[in-house]
């Protein structure tokens, strides 16, 4: 079992960045794919970025691609999502996740397919 902690998170102007992070316990971390995924009020859960377990493979949504990095570190047990030029469409709470399995994207695209959760950071961009 994977226990997830969000820490990072707070209020930025536009064009400003922040750096997540993503605190795990247990001596298993490095086999779990990792997800950023974050809410907006009155909005669905949508993906963000994934990194696989071992090669670090890497995903973005669109709307962050070029903008967001995901990163870990398995000495650490912490998973990470730097974001830079932040936009006002970019407040959301955000919430890291963890699955096993393949890294392909309709599987870390989607977050019916995570185990673990974190319960959540929120990050608002002022405009």
């Amino acid at each position: 079992q994977v226990q997830l902690v969000e820490s990072g998170g707070g209020l930025v102007q536009t064009g400003g960045s922040l750096r997540l992070s993503c605190a795990a316990s247990g001596r298993t971390f490095s086999s779990y794919n990792l997800g950023w995924f974050r809410q907006a009020p009155g909005k669905e859960r949508e993906f963000v970025a994934a990194i696989s377990w071992g090669e670090f493979s890497t995903g973005y949504a669109d709307s962050v691609k070029g903008r967001f990095t995901i990163s870990r570190d398995n000495s650490k047990n912490t998973g990470y999502l730097q974001m830079n030029s932040l936009k006002p469409e970019d407040t959301a709470v955000y919430y890291c996740a963890a699955r096993t399995g393949d890294f392909v994207y309709h599987s870390y695209a989607y977050a019916t397919s995570y185990h673990y959760w974190g319960q959540g950071t929120q990050v608002t961009v002022s405009s």
